[in-house]
């Protein structure tokens, strides 16, 4: 491709992200640390969530692929899908390596939380949730966490060792996505590019020559990431570099992955019309639930 085709669709990316991004009910981060044998057979639900998708993962304790969205949280394993626990417009949402689940947004009819919820979390798969600091403060649109605590996004990239007590680290990175792996690395996406910290999100770098993705995670030390047009790319550095692999038909709306041998990973992808999977490294992609 000439360098002017190269730029004009870097442009056009960037135009589709920046559109997102000025949407409120922004994605969050998804799990990093699935299970090998979760499940790949067909969810065939007929009743797959209709509000915005704004987070997945794998549930490490469960195998179930769970939904954050817009009406609250949903299990798409089963046939039909199940919403599970109160209505909450579930913005950021992130699961840990032992299955706690952390989530922010705002509360739904019937649901006794203060508006904005703040952060939240539940240790019973999504049914019931507790708050944990800055209720009625925060709506933090993207969380992650690592073995050192949790980061979120408020507006400016903020941390915590123990989700009660937040320190800015940066007020210059609009990120629209976190995703993290237990070691402490933390990738960003933003409109103007890729961003990575390698301790827990304290320090930042831009990375150059990284795909403009909207969507990442990780299996492992591996990074996966989507860009808004579909395209999904690999990266065995931890972020640093981002080899090309298949695409998704849908338009991206969550992601997450599981390692699940040698160096193969199982990627899925959510977006509005259901849930894609990839059991090659994201050269593949099949549908897995569909409304």
């Amino acid at each position: 491709m000439s360098s002017s085709l190269s730029r004009i669709a870097h442009l056009g990316s960037i135009t589709a992200l920046a559109v997102l991004l000025s949407a409120c009910t922004t994605p969050a981060s998804t799990s990093q640390n699935a299970p090998a044998d979760a499940p790949t057979e067909s969810a065939s639900a007929p009743d797959y969530p209709s509000g915005h998708v704004h987070g997945m993962s794998v549930d490490p304790g469960t195998n179930r692929i769970l939904l954050a969205t817009h009406d609250g949280l949903f299990d798409v394993s089963r046939s039909p899908a199940q919403r599970i626990g109160p209505t909450i417009d579930l913005m950021g949402f992130t699961t840990t390596s032992d299955g706690t689940l952390y989530a922010s947004g705002h509360p739904g009819p019937g649901t006794d939380l203060p508006d904005p919820v703040g952060l939240i979390t539940s240790t019973d798969d999504g049914r019931t949730w507790e708050p944990v600091s800055r209720q009625g403060e925060t709506d933090f649109h993207a969380l992650a966490a690592t073995s050192d605590g949790l980061i979120g996004h408020e507006g400016r990239i903020v941390t915590s060792p123990d989700g009660q007590h937040w320190t800015v680290t940066a007020d210059d990175i609009p990120a629209y996505n976190l995703a993290a792996a237990s070691n402490g690395t933390v990738l960003a996406t933003t409109e103007k590019g890729l961003y990575r910290s390698e301790d827990s999100g304290t320090t930042w770098e831009n990375v150059p020559d990284a795909p403009l993705l909207i969507f990442t995670t990780f299996a492992g030390d591996t990074a996966i990431g989507v860009t808004p047009d579909g395209t999904v790319h690999t990266s065995v550095d931890a972020g640093l570099t981002w080899p090309q692999q298949g695409s998704v038909q849908g338009k991206p709306a969550a992601i997450a992955a599981a390692h699940t041998g040698d160096d193969t990973h199982r990627i899925w992808v959510a977006t509005a019309e259901g849930i894609e999977v990839s059991s090659d490294n994201g050269t593949t992609f099949q549908t897995l639930a569909a409304p």
